[in-house]
């Protein structure tokens, strides 16, 4: 690792919880610190962040010597980090934070491919395209079921480790479902068509062994009546016999593979070996080539999302090592119904390091005994829940938007607007500094015009919001368009970028650096891992669902905002989420009837007709308006407004919410809002 010196140390936060008085690790700290001695990482210095004094300490045992870990008090912690859930990265500027486990996991393996390019094995680890748990767990089931269902589920029983542990948690049931799932891995017509000529060579190796077996049968009987010939004519004993058995015989063969330890099995452990290994010729004959697809056989798991170990495997090996551990010691029948998931486990232990590093974690992995078969049972309660999508059975619905907007008109409902404050209010963009405006991004003059018209709208509201010493969040803040102007707009208050994507804050961060702003933070998370306390949450056309996690977040933490939708096609009942959200819009729509909606509120582009582009503002506004009734109860006060001009994009709505009795109410406007009228223009 020549390079682990150049780059300075990062900083990295774990938690250490308490139970009883004593010193825990929760799940998430255990996955960091395996990872941590899998890779052999010395490119952190590691925190263990504590709230307070524990009467033992035998937790310190399941921590790698070899990481140097230093305690800290959850009182000390820097501010960006203190506003996250653990684990946590702050850069060496403690200006750039990491918050969230797959985002933390993934920057481990980073920052050790960086300081030692060779290591192929722990590059692996992100998998195919590097996407390895890349996408949020707001958005991925996947990511969602490995990053918080799994270590919330096993976390979860081991507080109640009792027989109920028979009905297996949903998340539980869904990885041992998703490990009977044929593989899908790029070019595997290509594998599966090994996997075929594998399994005709088996079958002819078979059929040809047993053409031996008989035909070695039948010698020996022939041999046998010769000898017993010989016996009768001869007088006396004989000598020792010089067969060899037949059970010594069969270890001199090669074993023969079972069908989920064929093809796939040698394909992983070849990629793990250390020693390079020749690939056999994958042409494969013509009677194969012709074989259809769909008639293949299927690829079978060797490690959780495939043929191959990746981050996935790492995440989950702590936790179903200390579910299946549990399950032994006080449930053990319910062992029976996880085959899949043992097979998992004893694989994952053959993978070069992981015993290693599981030891030095105070983790000891061994084969676990055989099992007395399952009772019996009715399927547990919740094996059939999947976490994802919510509503099944719904009202079909007739026609497109027009139907739906009748039923809303016919029950009081329509779409209505706000009148903008300060609809000619604009920034002296000539005079503003060149990494301040939108242009910094690289993008073309015309859209760079109508992004400035975009920030013009939010940056006005939130001036209005804000006092010195106030905190503004850019949620999704991509490349930091709105952050970067607030901050520098507003020096006496302290602004924050929280983003997922890391290209994205990078380039953020850079802008950032070019205008020497001390006045601004960046966390490179999912949106629910920030828990800080902030004044005021912004976010220019954020995607889908991410306008409702933006408005709920601001709710909970009491804070007003400033939000510019996008994306409405997008819109679906979540794990979180479902729609449609106001009490109102749920007596008179269906969630397919507010999907209608949803749908034709993205067909507001400038290539549209004007009556399907004023159509599609309509069910904007009605979306939003349902959005709006559902913040109200909860204290605000919420208006509906379009962007001046309303050519600065075909998604030119915004919601500006603050609480009652907040000073900025009046800001926003006290005039009421206004029914869309048929004539307006909303002109690209």
């Amino acid at each position: 690792m020549n390079n682990a010196e150049s780059k300075p140390q990062e900083f990295l936060y774990l938690e250490v919880c308490s139970h009883n008085k004593e010193g825990k690790l929760p799940l998430h700290t255990s996955i960091a610190l395996f990872l941590l001695s899998y890779c052999e990482c010395k490119s952190f210095k590691v925190c263990l962040v504590t709230s307070t004094s524990f009467s033992s300490q035998s937790w310190k045992t399941q921590v790698p010597k070899c990481l140097g870990a230093s305690e800290v008090g959850v009182e000390h912690l820097p501010w960006l980090v203190g506003g996250c859930r653990l684990p946590a990265v702050l850069d060496v500027s403690g200006m750039y934070c990491r918050a969230g486990l797959a985002v933390v996991l993934r920057h481990i393996i980073n920052r050790t491919i960086e300081a030692d390019p060779g290591r192929n094995d722990i590059s692996a680890l992100l998998g195919f395209k590097k996407t390895c748990l890349k996408a949020c767990a707001e958005v991925s089931q996947w990511t969602r079921l490995c990053e918080l269902g799994i270590p919330s589920a096993v976390e979860e029983h081991l507080r109640k480790p009792t027989d109920q542990s028979l009905h297996l948690p949903p998340a539980i049931f869904n990885l041992e479902k998703t490990l009977g799932e044929p593989v899908k891995v790029h070019n595997d017509d290509k594998i599966r068509r090994q996997k075929l000529k594998q399994q005709q060579q088996q079958q002819m190796k078979k059929k040809k062994e047993e053409e031996e077996k008989k035909e070695e049968e039948e010698e020996e009987e022939e041999e046998e009546e010769e000898e017993e010939e010989e016996e009768e004519e001869e007088e006396g004993g004989g000598g020792e016999s010089s067969n060899v058995p037949e059970d010594l015989d069969d270890r001199n063969q090669p074993d023969q593979l079972n069908p989920t330890d064929g093809l796939e099995l040698r394909a992983a452990l070849a990629k793990l070996s250390v020693d390079a290994v020749t690939r056999p010729a994958t042409r494969v004959c013509s009677e194969i080539r012709k074989v259809r697809t769909c008639e293949l056989p299927p690829l079978e798991h060797v490690f959780a999302e495939g043929l191959h170990f990746t981050l996935t495997d790492v995440v989950l090996l702590p936790c179903i090592h200390h579910y299946l551990s549990s399950l032994l010691a006080h449930g053990p029948r319910a062992l029976s119904q996880l085959p899949l998931l043992l097979r998992w486990y004893g694989r994952v232990q053959a993978v070069p390091g992981v015993l290693r590093a599981a030891q030095a974690c105070g983790m000891p992995l061994s084969a676990l005994p055989p099992t007395p078969p399952a009772p019996e049972e009715a399927p547990p309660p919740g094996q059939a829940a999947q976490e994802g999508l919510g509503n099944t059975a719904e009202v079909p619905f007739i026609g497109g938007p027009r139907p739906t907007m009748t039923k809303l008109k016919e029950n009081g409902i329509e779409a209505v607007f706000s009148p903008h404050p300060c609809p000619a209010w604009s920034l002296p963009w000539d005079s503003l500094p060149a990494a301040v405006n939108p242009t910094e991004g690289k993008m073309s003059d015309g859209r760079a015009v109508r992004k400035r018209q975009q920030l013009n709208n939010l940056v006005t509201m939130v001036t209005e919001l804000v006092k010195p010493g106030s905190t503004a969040v850019d949620f999704c803040s991509g490349g930091g368009h709105v952050g970067i102007v607030l901050a520098h707009t507003l020096p006496n208050c302290k602004v924050i970028l929280i983003e997922n994507k890391e290209e994205s804050l990078v380039r953020a961060r850079e802008r950032s650096s070019k205008l020497g702003l001390a006045n601004v933070g960046f966390i490179q998370a999912n949106l629910d891992y920030f828990t800080g306390p902030f004044d005021v949450g912004v976010a220019l056309h954020a995607c889908g669902v991410a306008t409702d996690m933006v408005v709920e977040h601001c709710v909970q933490a009491r804070a007003a905002f400033v939000v510019s939708p996008c994306c409405y096609g997008f819109i679906q009942n979540t794990v979180k989420f479902t729609f449609p959200r106001s009490d109102r819009f749920q007596e008179t729509l269906s969630y397919k009837e507010h999907m209608v909606l949803c749908r034709f509120a993205d067909q507001t582009g400038g290539q549209l007709p004007p009556e399907r582009r004023l159509t599609g503002k309509l069910c904007m506004g009605l979306v939003d308006l349902d959005r709006s009734w559902a913040a109200e109860p909860r204290g605000y006060s919420v208006r509906v407004m379009t962007m001046e001009p309303q050519s600065c994009s075909p998604k030119n709505n915004m919601l500006v919410g603050v609480l009652r009795g907040h000073a900025g109410a009046m800001a926003i406007g006290t005039t009421g809002p206004e029914p869309l009228a048929v004539g307006s223009s909303d002109e690209k």
